[in-house]
């Protein structure tokens, strides 16, 4: 197939699709960085292998796949022209997102009182310090995709998707996919990783 050929709206979607592809892959080279530096800082001696993660960055986990859920159900909605199912779906995404942002800063205090260990400082810890940096540039991400999925909301409510045409919302929940698969691995590597 000629990738040239189509209407404008095609290559412009097209197009649009390809970039947030070029984006995602640009931010798995980033965490893929990140994660290897942990790996290679775990050979420390001073790292230490007991330290467990919060209990609530696995209930966060447990959200943020929740959200993925009503981020489908969205999109399911909206392809069957039932705007009602894509509101509630979309806002159901949003509290969600925000609620996974509150755990993790949740978990980081749950990381000062039960072990003590801050970012940096005295109390501090190279394992720790990791684990502060991935989960808080996730949550950077996390707070980009709930300023895109505001939009997706916002033009949903305006009456610019259709069953037919819901190429802003189909790119957001593509976006938010990524971020809940990313969590996933990270979490599980953070785990696995010791």
């Amino acid at each position: 197939m000629d990738l040239t050929q189509g209407s404008a709206k095609i290559k412009n979607a097209r197009a649009k699709k390809m970039m947030l592809w070029f984006g995602i892959v640009s931010l798995i080279m980033g965490f893929a960085g990140w994660t290897s530096a942990y790996i290679v800082s775990s050979k420390r001696k001073d790292w230490l292998e007991t330290v467990e993660l919060p209990q609530l960055f696995w209930y966060s986990s447990i959200v943020i796949i929740l959200s993925s859920v009503t981020y489908v159900v969205a999109k399911m909605a909206i392809k069957k022209g039932n705007n009602g199912l894509t509101t509630i779906g979309l806002l159901a995404t949003l509290i969600l997102g925000v609620t996974f942002i509150v755990l993790q800063f949740l978990g980081f205090n749950e990381m000062i009182s039960d072990y003590g260990y801050r970012f940096t400082g005295p109390t501090s810890n190279i394992k720790m310090s990791f684990i502060y940096l991935i989960a808080f540039v996730h949550i950077i991400h996390v707070a980009a995709g709930i300023i895109s999925l505001l939009s997706v909301i916002v033009s949903h409510l305006k009456g610019r998707y259709s069953k037919e045409d819901y190429l802003g919302l189909d790119l957001g929940a593509t976006f938010w996919h990524f971020l809940d698969f990313l969590w996933i691995y990270l979490v599980l590597f953070m785990y696995f990783v010791k």
